[in-house]
């Protein structure tokens, strides 16, 4: 019997670790990828856009940077503040929670499968003091403390811990879903900015 219980909970946390291994993968590879190619950029690339209407890759991740100034601080506080320390699997979405991540998560061709217009407040073109000039480095700080903070979710209750969304409040979501949603919008900009890195018209360094 205390085999079988040893062997229970060590199924359970293997779920747990799997599930955030996911996005720590995730995590990891985009900061390998851009590393490797934005490293090196010049003023003038991170600059340049195909047209008035998209936005260039020091506004893409001053964009992320934005999100993350606000979730963050939210996770951080939650994974050491939660009453809920237990960790349970397997996590389970809700409805809204789901759909939220869903929306944000690439097709399986790494598409966008459905548009959404940035709030002003998250609108770099609308609010050009949300750009830094270093807003690739501030990105890939940010995840390395993104990884920490999915390091620190292994040890909570995902499903039973709420986190207030960026855009009202009023509105919960388990933090597992929370997590997802945030890591699918990371990984839904960062193609965006190496889809613009491979435009026929990006300029070429000199």
């Amino acid at each position: 019997m205390l085999f079988l219980i040893q062997k229970l909970k060590k199924m359970k946390t293997v779920v747990i670790n799997s599930w955030v291994d996911e996005l720590t993968q995730l995590s990891q590879d985009q900061i390998q990828r851009i590393q490797s190619k934005f490293k090196h950029l010049s003023d003038k690339q991170k600059t340049w856009r195909p047209n008035e209407s998209t936005w260039n890759l020091l506004e893409i991740f001053a964009h992320l940077n934005q999100f993350a100034k606000y979730y963050h601080p939210v996770f951080e506080d939650k994974i050491e503040n939660t009453k809920f320390k237990e960790a349970k699997a397997p996590f389970v979405s809700s409805p809204l929670g789901k759909s939220a991540w869903k929306s944000m998560k690439l097709g399986r061709a790494r598409n966008v499968k459905r548009k959404f217009n940035a709030q002003k407040n998250y609108n770099p073109t609308l609010d050009p003091s949300m750009v830094t000039g270093n807003d690739i480095e501030e990105f890939v700080s940010g995840q390395q403390r993104f990884l920490k903070i999915l390091e620190g979710a292994k040890h909570i209750n995902l499903r039973r811990t709420k986190v207030p969304i960026s855009l009202s409040r009023i509105v919960r979501l388990r933090m597992g879903d929370a997590l997802l949603y945030v890591a699918y919008h990371e990984e839904r900009h960062v193609e965006q900015a190496f889809n613009l890195f491979k435009h026929p018209n990006f300029p070429k360094k000199k």
